[in-house]
C-alpha cells in the first residue's frame, strides 16, 4: 500500500506550500466553476463565458503593471464587461453574440496593450504566459482568504437566484409569465460568472479558463438530467481534474528533473478525458 501511495504522490506534494494553496484555490475555482458552468450550458451562455474570461485577462495584466493583486484585477475587469454586456439592451441570442464579441475584442485590445507595457516597461517577460496560461504553482499564500471569499459569495448568491435563474433560464417567457424580473436575474447571473471566470483564470489562466467551467458541466448533463444532480456531478468532475492536475504537474518535475509540465495542460486533458467518456457512456445507454 505505502508503494502504491509513493508512486502517486511524489515526495513533499503534502508538505509543499506552494502545492497547498494550488489546491485550495484550485478547489475553491472547480466548486463555483462546477456550479455557474450549469446553469452557463443551460442558458447557452458558453460564449459570454469565453468572453468574460479573455476580457478578464486584461485586468490580470493590469494588475501586473500596477503591482497589484492579481485576483483584484481580474475581479474588477470581469465584472465590468459582465455588467456592460447586460446593461446593453439585446432582446434576441444574436444581438447578445454581436456585443459578447464586442466586448471579447475590447479586453484583447486591452490585455495587449498591459503586456506590451509590463514587457517594456518592467521586464516581467513571463507576464503573458502566467496571464494567458497560469502559474498555479506561483500563486502567492496571500490570495488565499480573498478567494475564498470571492468563490463563498458566489456560492451564496448562486444560492440565492437557484429558482428563478433556473426558471429563466428554461424558459424565460413562462419566467416572466410568473413574475421573475429577467432582466435583474441575467445581469446578478452575469456578475456571478464573472466572480466565477476571474478564479478560473487564476488557475488554468485566462485562455483555459472556459474549460473549467463549461467542460465538467456539460459532462455532467450529458450524463444526468436533474439540474441539482448536473450541479452536484460538475463540481465532482472538476474537482478530481484540478487536484488530479495539480498532483500529475507537480509528478511531471520528477519525469524530466526541473521541467515541470503546465498544470493548465493537465486540468484541461483530465476534462477532455472526462466529456469523451460521457459521450461514450452516453452512447451505450442509448443502446
Amino acid at each position: 500500500m505505502n508503494s502504491l501511495l509513493t508512486a502517486i504522490f511524489e515526495p513533499g506534494f503534502f508538505s509543499s506550500q506552494p502545492v497547498q494553496t494550488a489546491l485550495i484555490i484550485g478547489g475553491g475555482a472547480a466548486i463555483v466553476s462546477g456550479v455557474v458552468g450549469v446553469f452557463t450550458v443551460i442558458r447557452g451562455q458558453a460564449f459570454a463565458g469565453h468572453a468574460l474570461a479573455d476580457v478578464s485577462s486584461a485586468g490580470s495584466a493590469l494588475a501586473f503593471l500596477l503591482g497589484i493583486n492579481p485576483l483584484i484585477g481580474l475581479l474588477g475587469m470581469a465584472l465590468l464587461a459582465s455588467v456592460g454586456m447586460e446593461l446593453v439592451d439585446m432582446r434576441r441570442a444574436r444581438e447578445r453574440d454581436l456585443v459578447t464579441g464586442i466586448v471579447l475584442g475590447a479586453g484583447l485590445g486591452l490585455s495587449a496593450l498591459f503586456l506590451y507595457f509590463d514587457v517594456t516597461t518592467h521586464s516581467t517577460t513571463g507576464a503573458a504566459i502566467t496571464v494567458m496560461f497560469g502559474s498555479m504553482f506561483a500563486i502567492p499564500a496571500s490570495i488565499i482568504p480573498l478567494a475564498l471569499l470571492v468563490g463563498l459569495g458566489a456560492l451564496v448568491a448562486t444560492a440565492i437566484l437557484y429558482r428563478p435563474l433556473l426558471l429563466s433560464s428554461l424558459d424565460v417567457e413562462l419566467a416572466q409569465i410568473r413574475g421573475v424580473n429577467t432582466r435583474a436575474v441575467g445581469l446578478l447571473y452575469l456578475v456571478v460568472l464573472g466572480l466565477s471566470v476571474a478564479l478560473s483564470s487564476m488557475t488554468v489562466g485566462a485562455v483555459l479558463s472556459t474549460a473549467l467551467l463549461i467542460g465538467p458541466a456539460a459532462t455532467a448533463l450529458r450524463l444526468v438530467k436533474r439540474p441539482a444532480m448536473a450541479i452536484l456531478l460538475a463540481v465532482i468532475i472538476g474537482l478530481v481534474a484540478t487536484w488530479g492536475g495539480i498532483l500529475l504537474a507537480y509528478d511531471s518535475y520528477y519525469w524530466t528533473p526541473g521541467h515541470g509540465w503546465p498544470v493548465s495542460f493537465f486540468i484541461v486533458g483530465l476534462i477532455f478525458i472526462g466529456y469523451l467518456l460521457s459521450t461514450h457512456l452516453k452512447t451505450v445507454k442509448a443502446n
